[in-house]
């Protein structure tokens, strides 16, 4: 991810900087979250959830403006298994 952000980075600081809060929000309220019991679990596992669907709209916006160029296969099957699990477990 880091060659990508560094290329959104070059053309639109705002945008890399917000791709990687959103990416860095995931990763560590999923983590978080998996401590939690309850209301605090689920209530961790909706902010990743919000966060990685950010960061992949991010990426889909830098790919769309022409910032980067047509996201890598495995980046776009990551993210979408990364939204797919934190559907299913922040119900």
């Amino acid at each position: 991810m880091a060659p990508i952000e560094a290329s959104i980075r070059r053309r639109d600081a705002d945008l890399a900087r917000q791709l990687r809060d959103a990416l860095n929000s995931a990763a560590l309220n999923s983590a978080e979250g998996s401590d939690q019991r309850g209301g605090r679990r689920l209530n961790h596992y909706c902010i990743a959830l919000g966060s990685a669907r950010e960061a992949f709209v991010a990426l889909r916006a830098a790919e769309a403006w022409g910032f980067v160029g047509p996201l890598p296969s495995d980046v776009r099957e990551r993210m979408n298994r990364v939204i797919g699990t934190l559907v299913k477990v922040a119900r």
